[in-house]
């Protein structure tokens, strides 16, 4: 499965369990949009290539 995190603000502690936790059976990836020089073309085709997509 694959499984698309996106953050708008620094993740707590907990989040980053998470996604570890996702991370150890899953295709798994990040975006921070708090760092900015965010791609959205980029972030809009990804949406439609992951299963699950959790927003913090």
């Amino acid at each position: 499965m694959k499984i698309l995190h996106v953050f708008k603000r620094e993740p707590s502690k907990t989040e980053i369990e998470i996604v570890g936790i996702h991370s150890k059976s899953h295709d798994t990836s990040v975006i921070k949009l708090y760092e900015g020089g965010i791609d959205y073309n980029g972030l809009l085709k990804d949406v439609f290539k992951y299963d699950k997509i959790f927003c913090w």
